[in-house]
């Protein structure tokens, strides 16, 4: 069979983390319309009859400011490190400028296979450029073709994970991104990027699980508008979280949610809020 790793690269809002849950059928990543909303490298799994593709979906390409930002770069360097395939994805409704271009140069000369791919080619003002495979995670233009072309490029080996895993994630990375999305959709512009989920507390037992997580904000504004008057915010994060967590769990689920802040989080050892 064919089985290998796909590092999936492009700018934020490119639709990377789309495409990944398209293919794979699953959500393993974030998907979001702010800019910068993945900050692991997540494994994708899709497995086939004669094939096993491993997408590493990494954040966006972007200039290093602070701990969190390097940390995520690194994410992308050793993604395209280990890769056997590199899908470099750019918005067919926006120009490129010259430093996209030089990395998309950059990437041809130094990784043997680079498939590029102009996204959401069902948008208004799509063009496609460079000669690039158009596809469109609404309509599944290409889809199919873009997996063919995936699986052709890999390397004849055994699969590397079991045919029934669609992530290496654990279930507390599953729920944390659940909940740190939810804030990204529905909370004030200015918060989503400062803010860390972490999951203190996973309990299961025969008919319940009890799961403590704190969310982590930099400023005491920010706790206030996460909770939202008369605490309807957080409860309304609580019960989104909590259906999400029964239906992929199968039971039910006690829920406990903490606001809490660190103003300095992002400049301090990431690993204490990302490992």
């Amino acid at each position: 069979m064919r089985c290998g790793y796909v590092a999936v690269l492009g700018r934020p809002n490119a639709g990377k983390s789309s495409l990944v849950n398209s293919i794979v059928g699953e959500e393993v990543a974030i998907v979001s319309h702010r800019r910068q909303t993945t900050r692991n490298s997540i494994l994708g799994i899709k497995n086939g009859r004669d094939f096993q593709m491993i997408f590493v979906d990494t954040p966006g390409i972007h200039h290093s400011e602070n701990k969190l930002d390097r940390f995520m770069m690194k994410n992308v360097r050793s993604a395209i490190a280990a890769a056997d395939v590199v899908l470099y994805l750019f918005d067919g409704t926006k120009p490129l400028d010259e430093e996209e271009l030089a990395y998309i140069d950059m990437l041809k000369e130094k990784c043997e296979n680079v498939l590029l791919i102009a996204s959401k080619a069902d948008k208004k003002g799509f063009e496609n450029k460079l000669d690039a495979l158009k596809i469109s995670v609404q309509t599944g233009e290409n889809l199919v073709v873009l997996q063919e072309k995936i699986v052709a490029l890999l390397p004849e080996r055994m699969a590397i994970y079991d045919e029934d895993l669609y992530t290496d994630k654990s279930i507390k990375f599953l729920i944390a991104e659940k909940v740190r999305g939810y804030l990204l959709e529905n909370i004030d512009k200015e918060i989503p990027h400062g803010v860390a989920v972490v999951v203190t507390r996973f309990l299961e037992e025969e008919t319940i699980v009890h799961i403590d997580i704190d969310i982590v904000c930099e400023r005491d504004q920010h706790k206030g508008i996460i909770i939202g008057k008369g605490g309807k915010t957080l409860k309304a994060l609580g019960e989104h979280t909590r259906k999400y967590v029964e239906e992929l769990l199968g039971t039910k689920c006690m829920l406990k949610l903490f606001v809490k802040v660190d103003k300095d989080w992002r400049s301090k050892n990431i690993t204490e809020y990302y490992n």
